[in-house]
């Protein structure tokens, strides 16, 4: 268990460390992980409003020190109440994540789009930086991944695209968002030909960029990604 604790430390703490916004990378795997800020607050021995200060951004940075702390309470707190944060980073062979990747610097929406070969169904692409994206696969995302589980495709933050392959119409996809607590920025489908208008509507709602990838199959959507983040 030990081994283990310090494994999702050490993963966490580099993905935080690599982020653009430390303190809400931060914020971000505390909401993964079910820890209420107040509850980690206690733990560090902080007040909840000292915490919230580091997490938006209203303080300094925070160093790493304070980021080591926080991480080890966190992933302390997750293992007393029955969880291990490690199943968040380390998807077995049957994961429905087929790639997922951080970038080192903000990456455009259009650029990502562009790679994909993406048609914009809403959204602006032209206004928004990514952070990061996942690609997934749409069947065993909806009818094999749980709740918690479903966390693990935000990575390091939220400020991502997904990318659903296999998807039919583009509901489902588009649903499993809409119920989801945390949202990407961006939602990019590979398969159908033709997009349910319902899709659509969703993604306005949650006021995403949604997006139809013509490219020719999960290989090349994966391949062009890459070409990001070298």
């Amino acid at each position: 268990m030990e081994s283990s604790r310090q494994d999702s430390v050490i993963k966490i703490a580099g993905e935080v460390v690599a982020s653009e916004d430390p303190g809400r990378a931060l914020k971000v795997w505390r909401e993964k992980l079910a820890i209420k800020q107040v509850q980690l607050a206690r733990s560090l021995k902080l007040s909840p409003s000292v915490l919230s200060d580091y997490e938006s951004g209203r303080r300094p940075s925070p160093g790493v020190v304070f980021v080591k702390k926080y991480i080890e309470a966190l992933v302390s707190l997750d293992e007393s109440q029955g969880r291990v944060a490690s199943r968040l980073l380390t998807p077995d062979k049957s994961s429905a994540i087929l790639a997922i990747s951080e970038f080192t610097k903000p990456v455009t929406a259009s650029s990502l789009l562009g790679a994909v070969k993406g048609t914009v169904l809403c959204g602006d692409p032209d206004r928004c930086s990514l952070y990061g994206y996942t690609v997934v696969d749409s069947i065993k995302t909806i009818y094999a991944l749980s709740g918690y589980d479903f966390y693990r495709i935000f990575g390091a933050t939220t400020e991502r695209a997904i990318i659903f392959t296999k998807v039919g119409a583009g509901r489902s996809p588009l649903v499993a968002v809409r119920v989801s607590q945390l949202k990407p920025r961006m939602v990019v489908i590979h398969g159908p030909t033709q997009t349910d208008p319902l899709a659509i509507e969703l993604a306005k709602k949650e006021g995403l960029i949604f997006a139809l990838s013509q490219c020719r199959n999960e290989e090349e959507i994966i391949s062009s990604l890459k070409t990001l983040t070298s």
